[in-house]
């Protein structure tokens, strides 16, 4: 009996703490010249581990519901334990019944810049800065985390943003690139920034809408998903007579625009003159795609 007890709260401890994501991590290090150095693969291997089986949050995540995600380091240059690279991070979620997974998240940050010894600790503290490196992948997870959770219900993810928000408040001690107001237009920064503000508060009901209301009911009625997701892009428009072309845009259109052409370039027919109108004012820059929309 007592063997039970243990094995059934082994299970429960298990069941309760596991991971929330699924991250495939690579690490480039082929405009260095040494990529074959034995330190790039230990990185890799230590990041996708970190990220991987740290927990992230106090939620229980059952093994299916792991987020899938991608995170690809390009390293640039690197002396001793300095480097200099870029980050490249997706995530995606699936489509309720189907088997399609639909892309959530997609920025490349190009300031990345960090310092690493091999073999060393690699260890996330949420209130205090460890190092940019941990600091610039968590602030990612969690946003990840948040805009996943904003799919799926309103404003689900607000307790991850202020985690991602926290982060980059302890980490402008630090000094490195993409945690300052001065640090340009397409920062971390930027990024938080934007989402938090009432500014672009139509972006996370977009998000919202366009995936829960929309994608997420194609599978019972087509149409009336499609619909949806149309009359929740228009959202945009108030945004974007505000902030003309702005980083959370070009972010959501940088994601989406491939699917939207291919959702609105089947059946069943909607008002496409409508749905490429709104597109073109609030997405100028995927006008080739709005274009491919002939159904």
């Amino acid at each position: 009996m007592r063997s039970i007890v243990i094995i059934f709260l082994f299970c429960f401890i298990f069941k309760g703490f596991s991971q929330e994501l699924n991250c495939s991590l690579v690490v480039n290090a082929q405009q260095t010249g040494n990529e074959n150095f034995p330190i790039f693969k230990t990185l890799e291997k230590q990041l996708t581990e970190f990220i991987n089986n740290t927990k992230w949050t106090n939620k229980a995540f059952k093994t299916q519901e792991r987020i899938n995600c991608g995170m690809v380091i390009i390293i640039s240059e690197y002396s001793g334990e300095s480097f200099s690279a870029s980050l490249q991070v997706q995530s995606s979620r699936p489509v309720f019944g189907s088997s399609f997974s639909t892309p959530v998240y997609n920025f490349n940050d190009q300031d990345f810049s960090f310092k690493y010894l091999e073999f060393q600790n690699l260890i996330f503290n949420p209130t205090q800065f460890e190092s940019n490196l941990i600091s610039v992948l968590a602030f990612h997870v969690y946003m990840i985390l948040a805009l996943d959770a904003d799919t799926f219900s309103e404003k689900g993810g607000e307790e991850y943003y202020k985690q991602a928000q926290t982060i980059l408040n302890y980490s402008q001690q630090g000094n490195f690139k993409g945690w300052k107001l001065e640090d340009g237009l397409q920062s971390r920064f930027a990024l938080i920034d934007n989402v938090l503000s009432t500014t672009f508060k139509e972006y996370r009901s977009v998000i919202y809408d366009y995936h829960r209301n929309g994608l997420d009911t194609m599978s019972e009625d087509t149409k009336k998903g499609k619909e949806a997701i149309a009359e929740s892009l228009k959202q945009f428009q108030a945004m974007n007579s505000r902030r003309p072309n702005s980083f959370l845009l070009r972010t959501f259109f940088d994601a989406k625009a491939d699917e939207i052409e291919q959702i609105f370039s089947d059946g069943p027919n909607v008002n496409i003159a409508s749905v490429k109108e709104t597109l073109q004012k609030i997405a100028p820059l995927h006008s080739s795609k709005w274009q491919n929309i002939k159904f």
